[in-house]
């Protein structure tokens, strides 16, 4: 029967953990406007060590009520970097040596799985119900969906960036080999 771990354990799983994820993660916001959507994305991104994030568009507030109350305090372990216009987050993420890639059903787009999120990587999620600006998926060097097997056409934005942040650590993971 197994046991859950204690907290000096749990330090330890996640401190050999960090040391086997390679490459920098970024995160894109391009207006997500719902709070708690916004603050379930921020939670996720502080467990799986995103180097940067960056808000533009209508993104709600990471201090709102409904941000913080999803995100229990987690954006202090977050660098944010806000931008009004689309455009200048693109080009601030450029400037900071991640390549971008969209998560987007759209056409050309490729199973997330099989794209390459390795090295310095940017992922860009969108609005709740209009998905990312026409500017974003135009710059991005590569856009990518989740494949789903069910009825339902499309996830909730806070679930869609979980599982991609999670296939970008999965992916570094595998390249560590151990």
């Amino acid at each position: 029967m197994s046991r859950s771990l204690g907290s000096t354990d749990l330090k330890r799983l996640h401190r050999t953990w960090r040391r086997r994820a390679e490459g920098r993660l970024a995160l894109l916001l391009d207006s997500v406007a719902t709070p708690y959507n916004v603050g379930a994305i921020l939670r996720t991104a502080a467990a799986l060590r995103v180097d940067d994030v960056f808000v533009c568009g209508r993104t709600a507030d990471e201090h709102a009520s409904g941000t913080q109350k999803t995100a229990l305090g987690s954006q202090r372990f977050l660098t944010f970097h806000h931008h009004e216009a689309p455009s200048a987050a693109i080009d601030a993420i450029r400037a900071a040596g991640y390549r971008v890639v969209g998560v987007e059903l759209a056409h050309g787009a490729v199973p997330i799985h099989e794209a390459d999120l390795t090295g310095s990587v940017c992922l860009a999620v969108g609005h709740e119900d209009r998905g990312l600006s026409t500017v974003v998926t135009d710059a991005a060097d590569l856009l990518a969906f989740i494949p789903q097997q069910g009825r339902i056409g499309s996830l909730n934005v806070a679930t869609a960036a979980s599982i991609a942040l999670y296939e970008a650590r999965r992916q570094g993971f595998a390249l560590d080999g151990t």
